[in-house]
């Protein structure tokens, strides 16, 4: 009798085998309230490496982190009429507590900007306080209907930017450099997925927003996943919580203001770029655990295993030492596997004998003997070579899988079909767009011909990306 596969295939049934991965790589459990999650301390190792990565790159764009109240007045979002109409839906609120009604109910933070802006309004008093530029790492909660881990729960850990700044050109740019230096510099060349860059189209555009910017990635299935957004507010905020500066012309001016975020969503991107049916494979620049050395059996080899960790980790790799020989190695491969640590170092009295040990690759699979004196100088030029085929993966496959249309109807059946579709937004436009929400089928995002973002959701030779999504 065949053995039974420790994940569902994803050929079989790509949502089960998404839970499947969760479950047996020790990411991540429901919580006991519907749509909550708990991270376990592998998956939140990774959370806490897309959070150095990203939190570097945002103080490099001139950013401070601080910290505002989970707690938001009620009466704050209906200052912005859209903001709270688009978020109504989504909003859980507090209408007691210390045993007695409020006299105001309070909104469980959603997203930040009614109450940043409330205190931009006092710190900002001149141009001479522009550009203000603010970030922080927090909860929030958006009451979610469909939650699923990572991807979509009613509670998720992000980070969320929000600046003011003298100018709408000043705005303008400084959400596009967080778009492009921050985010796709972050989603590219760490985490190994190819992102689209593109403009989001009216129906899709953040509520309160004159322009978001996103980043669109195609997962294994095929569905498209927003990684992350950078929204232009123009001066909407401003004008509903007088946020306004004195000039360098001695007049009252509304600060232009951004705001963009990122989330644990990218976990789930992650999983699903990058995973195969033996488990995650995760990029060896991002991994907290680049290497682990494993003695296979004996005393011997345990004592070497934890010199050559030390000696790796001296070489400055990421190094978890496995001599857990009580434990049967076959286990603890798989294990290993199903986390998608990139490379193992397996050593055991016969490799001891020879002076080697087996390298095995996660990311390109198989195995192959080297000398243990020669680890430190390979195992960095290993994991370069590894990190460029998960990129190479998610680019063609975005590439294979996109298909130029000229028809409504052959937008719907390429995204039906687990693809993505190029079509003109001349043709498309909001009507057809419509027609696709009908069949569960959305525009991802709006680009240029050359793949650039349009500064316009008109300009001449915009194309919309269309799929399902997540």
């Amino acid at each position: 009798m065949a053995k039974a596969p420790v994940l569902t295939p994803q050929s079989e049934d790509f949502p089960r085998w998404y839970q499947d991965l969760i479950n047996k790589a020790e990411l991540a459990d429901n919580g006991p309230v519907r749509g909550t999650m708990v991270i376990r301390p592998y998956g939140y190792g990774l959370w806490e490496r897309m959070q150095q990565e990203m939190d570097a790159r945002i103080k490099d764009a001139g950013a401070q982190n601080a910290y505002f109240p989970l707690f938001i007045p009620q009466s704050y979002l209906t200052r912005e009429a859209e903001h709270v109409e688009g978020f109504a839906p989504e909003l859980a609120v507090v209408t007691h507590g210390g045993g007695k009604e409020l006299e105001e109910p309070v909104v469980v933070r959603p997203t930040s900007e009614t109450i940043i802006n409330d205190y931009f309004s006092k710190w900002i008093q001149s141009y001479r306080d522009l550009p203000l530029l603010i970030n922080q790492w927090a909860n929030v909660v958006r009451w979610e209907m469909r939650p699923r881990v990572f991807l979509r729960t009613t509670e998720f850990l992000w980070q969320e930017g929000h600046t003011a700044h003298a100018t709408y050109e000043d705005a303008r740019d400084y959400a596009a450099y967080i778009h492009k230096e921050v985010y796709a510099d972050f989603m590219v060349n760490v985490l190994g997925i190819d992102v689209v860059l593109g403009r989001k189209t009216p129906r899709e555009r953040f509520a309160g927003a004159i322009n978001t910017l996103t980043l669109e990635a195609m997962m294994g299935d095929g569905k498209a996943l927003q990684m992350g957004t950078s929204h232009e507010l123009g001066t909407n905020f401003s004008k509903a919580f007088n946020t306004t500066y004195l000039s360098k012309d001695g007049k009252q001016e509304l600060a232009w203001q951004t705001s963009w975020g990122s989330s644990t969503r990218m976990v789930g991107g992650l999983i699903m770029s990058h995973g195969d049916d033996n488990g995650l494979r995760v990029p060896p620049r991002l991994a907290a655990v680049q290497v682990v050395v494993m003695a296979i059996k004996g005393d011997e080899a345990v004592a070497k295993v934890r010199e050559i960790g030390d000696r790796l980790k001296a070489a400055g790799l990421r190094v978890q030492v496995d001599d857990r020989t009580d434990t049967p190695f076959g286990r603890r491969a798989v294990d290993w596997e199903l986390k998608g640590v990139p490379v193992r170092i397996e050593i055991g009295p016969r490799d001891l004998e020879a002076g080697t040990a087996m390298l095995a690759r996660r990311i390109p699979g198989g195995k192959e003997p080297v000398r243990l004196d020669a680890l430190a100088e390979l195992l960095p030029a290993v994991l370069e070579e590894d990190q460029a085929q998960l990129l190479r993966e998610s680019r063609e496959r975005r590439e294979s899988r996109t298909t130029e249309v000229r028809t409504i109807d052959e937008a719907a059946e390429a995204a039906v079909a687990g693809g993505w579709a190029r079509i003109a937004w001349s043709t498309l436009g909001q009507d057809g767009e419509a027609r696709l929400a009908e069949q569960a089928v959305s525009v991802r995002c709006l680009v240029a011909e050359d793949g650039s973002v349009p500064e316009a959701d008109d300009a001449p030779g915009t194309v919309a990306i269309v799929a399902r999504a997540y």
